[in-house]
């Protein structure tokens, strides 16, 4: 198997490995998460549509500010039902997500295909190299995010745009599929897709690709009656409001009355200085990369053409107050193409210089520093960033089958971080029934069913400063310090109420100066999840050498401390 097989293989291989050590998700996703779940478990009703879905869908409790689509939902729910009916008990919440991180990943190698055609085996290499060293594409790519279910359709639709040798008619038509692809992204799923496609398309239309007549309309009116039937058809009855366009309205509610900005502001230049290097991750990819692929005359033109594009759409979007990296993630396969394509030429001519022998090692080196700074740091950092799963299932095993009905409590930072209805237990089939048996052992104790769980999500702060509130919950799941006292004092009982447990997560970095020794449990506990044992002691051993030949004793872990406690009502 060659370097290029190998390498395809790693894309999906890696997707899935970030899905394994981190297999939870953020609020970001709950509602598209919560949306599977319900078309899992309730089904698509036939009849009485509008009281079916208020009485078992999440999102008629929790709307959101805005509404959001279902189309990638129900069709992530329709990929996974072979799966379910082949195993009932599979895990629902993972099988979703690897089926979107699978196709993020086939989206991926489609776009790699593409430049092993246009630029050759050497800069697919390279491209695949560069990629499977980057963190935040893999980690995201299996995330329920709007964006990545619009990445896919976006990757497929710039493999079509890159510039193959190719006769023209068919390059023009493949640029009309390209511009039908975007457009119904943007539709369906994000509307920053709409200034993407409108940055390609002048760029294309300038460049004398495309024509308005014969391709930019008709891929214009065939992508918009095509994403508006899907979305408003799909959207209108799980919402039961007609006609509605979630991906408008959100457009209206976070732009043109500018609510975004409510949820943190960034100067316009923050994509180019931060959220563009940590994207890449590997700085050589920019600083050396990309521009030696614009310097050379060989591949000048090709760099420009995937570039242009791209920085223009970053520019533009810069001018949006508020700003997240996952906004231009979009960008991230083109950049990191262009660079593999400078990469490619310092490598294939390094035997002809000596300054192009010693880039040729450096990016080699940075590449690998970048796949251990990804894969080590990042990875085991960001799995330990949901400590309301982690709560969640503590409590289950703490307290399933110790009384017939249990009611919890679920505080804003667990429903953040973790918790989903996935996560929660379902309704028993049969309750909770124990027989003591006899005093002498003579008779022994019989138990049979399950505890019936109730969860509670209230965030109404007038009805959490009630006694009575406080007083139906079993087990109460709180952040430690002042949220935990607000609770107590709530209670009117702070005594009759004792922790149970506590769940660490994530609070940074911890530095280590030379003969400290360095625990490293949290990311002990990823790879051994991941390699086992031998992959620890690889690790461990590694790190010594670091330390030792490298930062002469210096090093990072990461810190965790206390974010949830789970108290239990005891009276």
């Amino acid at each position: 198997m060659g370097a290029v097989s190998l390498l395809f293989v790693a894309i999906p291989a890696l997707i899935l490995l970030h899905l394994y050590a981190a297999p939870y998700t953020k609020v970001e996703e709950s509602f598209h998460v919560q949306a599977i779940h319900d078309i899992l478990s309730y089904g698509i009703p036939s009849s009485n549509y509008s009281l079916h879905l208020q009485e078992n869908y999440d999102h008629f409790s929790f709307p959101g500010a805005v509404p959001r689509t279902f189309v990638g939902a129900v069709v992530l729910s329709g990929l996974s039902r072979p799966f379910i009916w082949l195993n009932e008990s599979i895990d629902r919440q993972f099988l979703a997500r690897a089926i979107l991180g699978l196709l993020n990943a086939s989206a991926l190698l489609s776009y790699t295909s593409g430049i092993q055609r246009a630029f050759g085996r050497t800069t697919a290499v390279w491209y695949l190299l560069f990629q499977a060293s980057q963190f935040h594409v893999l980690y995201y790519a299996s995330r329920m995010l709007s964006n990545m279910f619009a990445f896919g359709l976006t990757m497929l639709a710039m493999r079509f745009l890159l510039p193959e040798q190719v006769a023209s008619d068919a390059y023009r038509k493949r640029c009309r599929l390209a511009l039908y692809l975007l457009t119904i992204a943007g539709i369906v799923f994000r509307s920053e897709i709409a200034l993407f496609l409108a940055t390609h398309t002048i760029f294309l239309l300038l460049a004398g690709r495309v024509t308005i007549l014969q391709d930019i309309i008709p891929a214009g009116i065939l992508g918009l009656l095509i994403g508006l039937a899907f979305t408003v058809g799909v959207d209108s009855f799980f919402w039961q409001q007609f006609p509605l366009w979630p991906e408008f309205t959100a457009f209206k509610f976070n732009v043109i009355s500018g609510n975004a900005s409510a949820w943190g502001t960034h100067p316009w230049y923050f994509y180019f200085s931060n959220a563009i290097p940590r994207l890449l991750l590997n700085p050589l990819t920019y600083l050396i990369g990309a521009p030696m692929a614009l310097v050379q005359p060989a591949t000048r033109r090709s760099a420009a053409y995937i570039l242009i594009p791209s920085l223009a759409f970053v520019t533009f979007f810069s001018i949006q107050p508020h700003k997240e990296w996952r906004f231009i993630v979009y960008t991230v396969p083109p950049l990191t193409a262009v660079s593999a394509l400078g990469a490619s030429y310092i490598w294939t001519h390094r035997a002809k210089s000596f300054i192009y022998r010693i880039l040729s090692l450096l990016m080699i080196g940075s590449t690998f520093g970048s796949f251990v700074l990804s894969t080590f740091v990042l990875l085991p950092s960001s799995s330990a960033n949901y400590p309301g799963a982690h709560a969640l299932h503590a409590l289950h095993r703490h307290a399933h089958d110790s009384k017939p009905e249990i009611s919890v409590y679920l505080n804003n930072l667990a429903c953040q971080t973790g918790v989903t209805r996935f996560l929660q237990l379902p309704p028993s089939e049969s309750p909770l029934v124990h027989l003591p048996g006899s005093p002498d052992g003579s008779i022994p104790a019989l138990q049979s069913g399950h505890s019936i769980w109730k969860y509670d999500k209230t965030e109404d702060e007038a009805t959490k400063s009630t006694a009575s509130f406080w007083e139906q919950f079993d087990y109460v799941l709180v952040e430690p310090g002042d949220e935990e006292k607000k609770v107590l004092a709530a209670s009117g009982h702070p005594d009759q109420w004792e922790v149970v447990d506590a769940v660490d997560g994530f609070a940074g970095l911890r530095f280590l100066r030379p003969g400290v020794d360095a625990t490293g449990q949290v990311e002990k506990k990823v790879l051994h999840s991941i390699f086992g044992q031998e992959g620890v002691r690889l690790w461990e051993s590694g790190r010594e050498f670091v330390r030792r030949s490298v930062t002469r004793g210096w090093w990072a872990e990461i810190r965790m401390e206390p974010k949830i406690k789970i108290l239990r009502h005891v009276q």
